[in-house]
C-alpha cells in the first residue's frame, strides 16, 4: 500500500481554558479536574518556580510568565486563561502579570487568583475576610496589603509559617480543618479564604461551610469559578462550596 490514509477533520472541539502552573505545585491540577466540567479542555503549562516561597522567588516568576502561557498549543483557541499562585499575583500585581500572559500572543481574558478572590467577594457580598495563609510573614503580609487596596480586609489571620513547597502540598485535612476554625473565631467575619493553590482545601471546605456558617473559599476554588465565568461558560453543579452553588442557582 502507499501513499497517505485518508482521513476528515473534526468540525467541533470543547471549549478550551488554560492554566499557567507553578513548576512546585502539586494541587491545582488535581482541584481543577475537581471543579471544571467534563466536557471543557483544560490545557496547562509550568512556569519556572523556587522550591520556598520568598518575595524574591515570588517576584522572579514575572520574566517567565509570557514565555510559559507561550507554550500553549498553537492551535488552540482559549477561552480564557489562568495563572495559578496567589502569593505570586499579590508580590507581582494582576495588572503586570495580565501583561506578561499577553505576551505570549494569547487573546483571551486572564485570571488569578487576587482577581478571582475579589470577584468572588463581590458575587457573594464579602468584605472581612478571615484569612488562612501557609506563608512566612512577609508573603501573608503582602496579601493582606493586596486585598486591603482591593477593597478586603481580613481581621482574623492565621498562617502555618511554611516557606517549602514540598511540605505545603502535604499538610493534611485535619490541619486545615483546625486551623481554620481558629482563624474564625478571632473576628467577626464575612466568610474565610484559604490561601495557596498547592494547599488541599477542597475536602475541608464544605466541613468548614456546615461549622462556621460561613461562606469559604480557597485559591483554587475562586481561580476556577472566575475561569469560568470569562470563559462565558456555565457552571457545573454539585461542586463543593456556596460559590458555586449561589452562582449555579442550587
Amino acid at each position: 500500500m502507499t501513499g497517505a490514509l485518508p482521513f476528515r477533520l473534526d468540525p467541533g472541539r470543547p471549549a478550551q481554558l488554560g492554566l499557567v502552573v507553578l513548576q512546585e505545585d502539586e494541587t491545582l491540577e488535581d482541584d481543577f479536574r475537581r471543579l471544571l466540567p467534563g466536557d471543557v479542555t483544560l490545557l496547562v503549562s509550568r512556569v519556572p518556580s523556587g522550591r520556598d516561597v520568598t518575595p524574591e522567588s515570588l517576584a522572579a516568576m514575572e520574566t517567565h510568565l509570557g514565555a510559559s502561557a507561550g507554550l500553549m498549543p498553537r492551535g488552540a483557541q482559549l477561552c480564557a486563561l489562568a495563572y495559578g499562585c496567589t502569593s505570586g499575583a499579590a508580590q507581582i500585581g494582576p495588572e503586570r502579570i495580565a501583561a506578561r500572559l499577553a505576551e505570549s500572543g494569547l487573546l483571551c481574558p486572564v485570571t488569578e487568583p487576587v482577581s478571582a478572590l475579589v470577584a468572588a467577594c463581590r458575587a457573594l457580598r464579602l468584605r472581612r475576610l478571615g484569612l488562612l495563609s501557609p506563608y512566612v510573614a512577609p508573603v501573608s503580609e503582602r496579601l493582606r496589603a493586596v486585598l486591603h487596596e482591593r477593597g478586603l480586609t481580613t481581621p482574623a489571620f492565621g498562617s502555618f509559617g511554611v516557606s517549602e513547597e514540598a511540605i505545603v502540598c502535604r499538610i493534611d485535612r485535619d490541619s486545615v480543618l483546625r486551623a481554620a476554625a481558629e482563624v474564625a473565631g478571632q473576628a467577626e467575619v464575612d466568610g474565610l479564604f484559604l490561601s495557596c493553590t498547592n494547599l488541599r482545601t477542597m475536602e475541608a471546605i464544605p466541613l468548614l461551610e456546615q461549622q462556621l456558617g460561613l461562606p469559604v473559599l480557597s485559591s483554587n476554588l475562586v481561580l476556577g469559578w472566575h475561569l469560568l465565568q470569562l470563559a462565558g461558560l456555565p457552571l457545573p453543579p454539585g461542586r463543593p462550596g456556596r460559590l458555586f452553588a449561589q452562582a449555579a442557582g442550587q
